[in-house]
C-alpha cells in the first residue's frame, strides 16, 4: 500500500496530507487480478469523473494510523436503517474502489518498463560483485606467494639503493647551493661591465633555483641576499637610465631596455626616464649658468650654489651673457637630441617587435606587449611638449635675468638669432609654436627696438642736418645685396646657411636640424667668423670704374668713333627714365644729347652717405624681422618711418615753397600733399621745447616724434652760378628715388613675413608713400626753373614793345633773343652741373619742361599787360612766338613743347567775335582773370560795343567768383 501511496504522489494525485500510512486495516479488501485490471482499463472512463471520485474519498481512508474500516463504516450507520440509502452508499463505495483500483492498475502498467530495467541493473551489479570477490581471492593468494619468496637480505639491498639515490640528490643540491653562494661575485662583475640584462637574468635564475631548495635553512639567508642584489641592480639600472638624457648611446640604451623588460617594468622605466629628463634639464642649465657666474666672480665662493636658478641668472655679466646663452642652448640641444633619438629607438624596435609578434602564437603575451608599447608611445608623445615647455621656461628665466637693452645691436641680433634657432628646434621637436619664448622675446625685442629706432631717427636727423648732399661714388653695378646688412638675403639661397636665416618664402624641402646634427655637431656652435670676412666693394674711386671709362665718357659722340656699348646700355627712355633701350643708333644718341646730360658719366646710382646709412639701417631692421617674425609689423612700421622722415627732409630742404601752389599748375599732387601732411602729423615734432603743462599722453606722443630737420648752412641754394644748388637738389632728390626703388625691390620679402591682418598697412605704405617719391621732382626742380631764367626782365622788355603798329613787321622783337639767350645760358649751366653730378634724363626733361612752361606763361602774361594792340601787333606776337619756338627746338628735344597751345590759343583769341568770345572764356579757365580781362578790354575793345564788353566782363567775373 505504501507503493500505491508513492505512485499516487509521483503522479500528482490529490490526497490529503499524511495520507494512506498503514493499510493493514483494509488487507481484507481483495486486490483485483490481471483480468480485472484489464477489464477495468477496458471500461470506458472519464478521467475528470474518476479524479472527482478519488477526491470524494474521506480523509480517514488516507490516514497513516491503523483503524478498523468495518467498524468505522458500521458506526456511521444511522440508528434507523434504510435499505435504499444503504445500497446507494454501497454503490458509491464500490465506485470509489473501482476508481482507485483503476488508477493503481494504470500506475503499475506505467512503471512496468522501469521496473524491468532496474531489475536488470541489480542483476548486473550482482555479477560484478562476484567477479571482484574472485580477484580479491587471487590477489591474496599471490601475496602469500611473494611473502614466502623474498628474504630479509633482498629488502635490505633495496633500502640501501634508495638511500644511495637520496645521497646523490643531496650532493647535487649542495653543489647548487655552493654555486648560488658564489653568484654575488659574478653579478658584481657583470654590473661593472654594464651587462644589466645578463645580471638580471642570472639573478632571476638564482632566485628560481633558491626557491627549489627553500627547505634548507641556509637558503632563506641566500634568498634575502639575492633580493637585495636585485634591488641594487635596479638602482644601478636607474642611474644608467639617467645617463641617456645627456648622451644617448644606442647600445647602452638597448641594454637598459632589455633589463627593464626582464624585470617586467617597461612602463616604470618610461616614467623614470621622463623624470630623469626633467631633472637633467634643470641640472644642466643650473650647472652651465653657475659655471659662468663663478668664472666671472673670480672666486670659489659657494654662495652661488645655494641660489635658485632664477636668482643665479641675474648674476651673469654682460660680457659672458652671449657665450653663456649659447652654451645653455647647446646643452639643452643635447638633452632634446637624446629624447629625439630615444623616440627613434622605440619606433624602430616597435616595428621589429610587431613583425616578430605576428609570427608567434602566444596571444596573451602579444596583447600585453601591445599594451606596453601603446603606453610607451603615448608617454613619449606627451613628453615632447612637456620637455619643450621646461626648456622654454628655463631659457625665458635666463632672458629675464638681464636687461637686453644694454647690448649693442649686433649682439642683440646675435641673441635673437640664437633664440630663433632654439624656437625652430622646438617646432621641429614637438610641432608646437614657442608661445612662451615668443611672448618673452617679443616684449623685450619691441622695447629694445623702440629705443634703438628712436636713437636711429635722432642720428638720421643729425646726418641730414650735416649732409652736404655730395654724391657718394658707387659702382655702376651697385646693389644693396652687396652690403653686409643684406648678406642674409643671399645666404638664404645657400643650403649651408643657418636654418634660422632661411627666408619665409623658401618652398623647397630642407633637412631638419635633428636630421642634420643627429650624428654629430651642434646648431648653436658660435662661429668665430660669424661676420662675413669679405669687405664691401661698392665704392668707386672717382665716380668712374676705370680711367678708360672716364676717357671715353668725355669723347664727342658726333665723331666717326663707335659709340661705347656701355652708354648704349645705360641710355634710358625719356618717357619713363627707367627702361633701357636695347638698340640705339649713333644718330639717335646725337639727336638726343641735347637734353641728356648723363652721357658724360657712368650710369651709377645717385645716392649720398646718408642714403647709404638709411639703406644699412633697413638691412639691420630686416635682419631682426627675419630672425623674429612675430615683430615683423613693428619692424616694418619703423622702416616706413625711416623712409617717411627722409622724404619729409628732402621736401623740407629743397621742395617747400609757398608760392608753388599759387601758380595753379598742380605741381604737388593731392596724394603727395596727403602723404606730407600725414608724415608731419604723425612723425614730426613741430614744438621747439616741451610744454611743462602738457598732459602725460601728449608727452608720450611727443616721444614718438622727431624734430623737423634743418638744412646745413654749408649747402648754398641761392647762387645762380650753380643753378641754385641744382647739383645738391639732384643728389638729394634722386637719392630719394633710388631709396624708393630699393623699397620696391624689398617689397616681396616684406610681404612674405608680414602678418596677413597687417598687410593692408604695407600696401598703403607702398601705394601712398613709396610711389610718391618721384613726384617730389616737380616741386623741387620747379624752384630751380623759376630762378634759372630771368622772367621779370623779359616782362620789362615786353612792356617796352609797341604793339599798336600799323605795318606788319618782318623782324621779331628783342625780348625773344633775350629769352633765348637765357635758355642758352641755362643749357651751359646744366652742362657744368652735369660734370659734377650725373643728371638723369627724367630730371633734365623736368627742368626743361618747367623752364619752357614758365617762359610760355610769362609770354602770355606779357601779352596780357599790353595797353594798346592793333591787328598788326597781334601778327607780331605770332611772329615772336614762332621765332622763339624755332630757336628753342634746336636747344632741346622735348616734344611737344610744353604750353605751346597755351600761348597760341591766347593769341588766336584776339580774332574771335563777341559770341565766340563768350563761349571761349567759359571753356578756357586756365587763364587768369587779369589775362581774360585784358583780352576783352584791349584786344576786342576796338570792334565791340560797351554793352558787349560789360557782358563779357561779367562772364569773367562769374568764372572768377568760385576761386575767391
Amino acid at each position: 500500500m505504501q507503493k500505491i501511496k508513492s505512485l499516487m504522489t509521483r503522479q500528482g494525485l490529490k490526497s490529503p496530507p499524511e495520507s494512506l500510512g498503514d493499510l493493514g486495516a483494509i488487507e481484507s479488501l481483495r486486490v483485483p487480478g490481471k483480468e480485472e485490471f484489464r477489464e477495468l482499463r477496458e471500461q470506458p472512463s472519464d478521467p475528470q469523473a474518476e479524479q472527482e471520485l478519488i477526491n470524494s474519498i474521506e480523509q480517514v481512508y488516507f490516514s497513516t494510523d491503523s483503524f478498523d474500516i468495518v467498524k468505522y463504516e458500521l458506526e456511521k450507520l444511522p440508528s434507523v436503517l434504510n435499505l435504499q440509502e444503504l445500497e446507494e452508499y454501497r454503490d458509491k463505495l464500490k465506485q470509489q474502489q473501482a476508481a482507485v483500483s483503476k488508477k493503481v492498475a494504470d500506475l503499475i502498467l506505467e512503471k512496468q518498463p522501469a521496473y524491468v530495467k532496474e531489475l536488470e541493473r541489480v542483476t548486473s551489479l550482482q555479477t560484478g560483485l562476484q567477479l571482484a570477490a574472485v580477484i580479491c581471492t587471487n590477489g591474496r593468494r599471490h601475496l602469500n606467494i611473494a611473502k614466502e619468496g623474498f628474504t630479509q637480505a633482498s629488502l635490505g639491498l633495496l633500502a640501501n639503493q634508495r638511500k644511495r639515490q637520496l645521497l646523490i640528490g643531496l650532493l647535487k643540491s649542495l653543489r647548487t647551493i655552493k654555486t648560488l653562494q658564489r653568484t654575488d661575485v659574478r653579478l658584481s662583475e657583470m654590473l661593472e661591465e654594464e651587462d644589466y640584462p645578463g645580471a638580471i637574468q642570472l639573478c632571476l635564475e638564482c632566485q628560481k633555483a633558491a626557491s627549489t631548495f627553500k627547505h634548507y635553512s641556509c637558503i632563506s639567508e641566500l634568498n634575502s641576499k639575492l633580493q637585495d642584489t636585485l634591488e641594487q641592480i635596479e638602482e644601478q639600472l636607474d642611474v644608467a637610465l639617467s645617463k641617456i638624457c645627456k648622451n644617448f648611446d644606442i647600445n647602452h640604451y638597448t641594454k637598459v631596455q632589455q633589463a627593464y623588460r626582464l624585470l617586467g617594468k617597461t612602463q616604470t622605466a618610461m616614467d623614470q626616464l621622463h623624470m630623469h629628463f626633467t631633472q637633467a634639464i634643470h641640472n644642466t642649465v643650473f650647472q652651465v649658468v653657475l659655471g659662468y657666474v663663478e668664472l666671472c666672480a673670480g672666486n670659489t665662493d659657494t654662495k652661488f650654489q645655494k641660489l635658485q636658478y632664477k636668482d643665479l641668472c641675474t648674476h651673469v655679466t654682460p660680457d659672458s651673457y652671449i657665450p653663456c646663452l649659447a652654451d645653455l642652448c647647446k646643452a639643452l640641444w643635447e638633452v632634446m637630441l637624446s629624447y629625439y633619438r630615444t623616440m627613434e629607438w622605440h619606433e624602430k624596435h616597435d616595428n621589429e617587435d610587431t613583425t616578430s609578434a605576428s609570427e608567434g602564437s602566444n596571444m596573451m603575451g602579444t596583447e600585453e606587449t601591445n599594451f606596453d608599447r601603446g603606453y610607451i608611445k603615448k608617454k613619449l608623445e606627451h613628453g615632447l611638449t612637456r620637455i619643450w615647455q621646461d626648456v622654454q621656461l628655463k631659457v625665458k628665466t635666463y632672458l629675464l635675468g638681464t636687461d637686453l637693452s644694454i647690448f649693442k645691436y649686433d649682439d642683440f641680433i646675435f641673441v635673437l638669432d640664437i633664440i630663433s634657432r632654439l624656437m625652430q628646434v622646438g617646432e621641429e621637436f614637438c610641432g608646437s609654436k614657442s608661445e612662451v619664448l615668443q611672448e618673452s622675446i617679443r616684449k623685450q625685442s619691441v622695447n629694445y627696438f623702440k629705443n634703438y629706432h628712436r636713437t636711429r631717427l635722432d642720428e638720421l636727423r643729425m646726418f641730414l642736418e650735416n649732409e652736404t648732399w655730395e654724391l657718394c661714388p658707387v659702382k655702376s653695378n651697385f646693389s644693396i645685396l652687396q652690403l653686409h646688412e643684406f648678406k642674409f638675403m643671399e645666404q638664404s639661397r645657400s643650403p649651408s646657411v643657418s636654418p634660422s636665416k632661411q627666408p619665409a618664402s623658401t618652398s623647397s624641402k630642407t633637412v631638419t636640424l635633428f636630421e642634420q646634427y643627429c650624428s654629430g655637431g651642434n646648431p648653436f656652435e658660435i662661429q668665430a667668423n660669424h661676420k662675413d670676412e669679405e669687405t664691401e666693394d661698392v665704392l668707386a674711386s672717382n665716380g668712374y670704374e676705370s680711367d678708360e671709362q672716364e676717357k671715353s665718357a668725355y669723347q664727342e659722340y658726333d665723331s666717326d668713333s663707335d659709340v661705347p656699348e656701355e652708354l648704349k646700355r645705360d641710355y634710358v627712355d625719356e618717357q619713363t627714365g627707367d627702361a633701357p633701350v636695347k638698340s640705339i643708333s649713333r644718330e639717335t644718341l646725337k639727336s638726343r644729347k641735347k637734353s641728356d646730360y648723363s652721357l658724360n658719366k657712368v650710369n651709377a646710382p645717385i645716392l649720398t652717405n646718408t642714403t647709404l646709412n638709411v639703406i644699412r639701417l633697413v638691412g639691420k631692421y630686416m635682419q631682426m624681422m627675419n630672425i623674429l617674425k612675430p615683430i615683423a609689423f613693428d619692424v616694418i612700421h619703423f622702416m616706413s618711418q625711416l623712409f617717411d622722415y627722409y622724404l619729409y627732409a628732402i621736401y623740407t630742404f629743397f621742395g617747400r615753397n609757398d608760392s608753388l601752389e599759387s601758380t595753379g599748375l598742380g605741381l604737388s599732387s593731392s596724394r603727395l600733399r596727403t602723404t606730407l601732411n600725414r608724415i608731419q602729423e604723425s612723425l614730426i615734432d613741430l614744438e621747439v621745447s616741451a610744454d611743462p603743462t602738457a598732459t602725460l599722453t601728449a608727452a608720450e606722443e611727443r616721444k614718438e616724434k622727431v624734430p623737423s630737420p634743418h638744412l646745413s648752412h654749408l649747402v648754398v641754394l641761392t647762387s645762380g652760378d650753380t643753378l641754385y644748388g641744382l647739383a645738391e637738389r639732384v643728389v638729394a632728390t634722386e637719392s630719394l628715388v633710388f631709396l624708393a626703388e630699393q623699397f620696391e625691390f624689398l617689397q616681396p620679402h616684406l610681404d612674405a613675413v608680414m602678418p596677413a591682418v597687417k598687410k593692408p598697412f604695407l600696401q598703403q605704405f607702398y601705394s601712398q608713400t613709396v610711389s610718391t617719391a618721384s613726384e617730389l621732382r616737380k616741386p623741387i626742380y620747379w624752384i630751380v626753373a623759376g630762378k634759372a631764367i630771368d622772367y621779370e626782365q623779359m616782362l620789362l622788355l615786353m612792356a617796352n614793345v609797341k604793339w599798336d603798329v600799323k605795318e606788319i613787321m618782318s623782324q621779331h622783337n628783342i625780348y625773344v633773343d633775350a629769352l633765348l639767350k637765357e635758355f642758352e645760358q641755362f643749357n651751359r649751366k646744366l652742362n657744368d652741373v652735369s660734370k659734377r653730378v650725373r643728371i638723369p634724363l627724367p630730371v633734365s626733361n623736368i627742368l626743361w619742361e618747367h623752364c619752357i612752361r614758365l617762359a610760355n606763361r610769362t609770354i602770355v602774361e606779357g601779352y596780357a599787360n599790353v595797353k594798346k594792340c592793333s591787328n598788326e601787333g597781334r601778327a607780331l606776337m605770332q611772329l615772336d612766338f614762332q621765332q622763339f619756338l624755332m630757336k628753342l627746338e634746336k636747344l632741346t628735344d622735348i616734344r611737344p613743347i610744353p604750353d605751346k597751345e597755351f600761348v597760341e590759343t591766347y593769341i588766336k583769341a584776339y580774332y574771335l567775335t563777341e559770341n565766340d568770345m563768350e563761349r571761349w572764356i567759359k571753356e578756357h579757365r586756365e587763364y587768369s582773370t587779369k589775362q581774360l580781362t585784358n583780352l576783352v578790354n584791349v584786344c576786342l575793345g576796338s570792334h565791340i560795343n560797351k554793352k558787349a564788353r560789360q557782358k563779357l566782363l561779367a562772364a569773367i567775373d562769374d568764372i572768377d567768383r568760385p576761386k575767391r
